[in-house]
């Protein structure tokens, strides 16, 4: 049973007025869902916004930050739980290791980077946690269409590409999670 789900996401807002409400929405659907929220621990951007929206509905927030970003004052002090750490290889992991679930929403270089780490960890078999990207405005179109390109070329397997789940809708994807089941393929089979 999921408990907790790590959010990966942007730490400025974009420039559309879509990808915050989309944060806000998923930060409902979270706890009505009864799942608390793992994620990096900012107060800027559309992680600030997420997390706001779950702390506004009661929801249990958990922040994980490198402290050399915590000392830039980005750190969200209203968390139920915020942990301080020395790198971002300790978040990642830290991160991965209280959440059941994880979740992408738009950002940039930095979402890209933990999603592609945490579904080829899934991919190598290192946990069986579903992995998805809230496909706002079609956000993720591109990348979507990236990974199914790699996998006609061979690099990918049929199995290893549908570790990654899509959908418009915070409700929908969450439902995409509740009936997830990690493929019993290896990656060099």
């Amino acid at each position: 049973m999921m408990q907790r789900i790590c959010v990966y996401c942007g730490s400025n807002t974009g420039n559309d007025p879509v990808y915050t409400a989309a944060a806000a929405e998923l930060g409902g659907v979270l706890v009505d869902a009864g799942l608390e929220l793992v994620y990096g621990g900012a107060h800027k951007g559309i992680m600030g916004i997420l997390a706001d929206a779950v702390l506004e509905r009661g929801g249990a927030v958990h922040g994980v930050i490198p402290q050399m970003l915590e000392e830039k004052e980005i750190a969200h002090t209203g968390l139920t739980e915020l942990h301080v750490v020395t790198s971002m290889h300790e978040r990642k992991s830290m991160m991965a290791a209280l959440s059941d679930g994880f979740i992408a929403l738009p950002g940039g270089f930095g979402t890209l980077e933990e999603l592609i780490e945490i579904i080829t960890w899934g991919q190598l078999q290192f946990h069986e946690k579903p992995c998805g990207v809230l496909n706002v405005k079609g956000y993720f179109n591109k990348l979507l269409e990236y990974l199914d390109h790699t996998q006609a070329e061979g690099f990918l397997k049929p199995e290893n590409r549908a570790m990654l789940l899509a959908d418009e809708t915070a409700t929908g994807l969450l439902q995409q999670f509740s009936g997830y089941r990690s493929p019993a393929v290896e990656k060099w089979s």
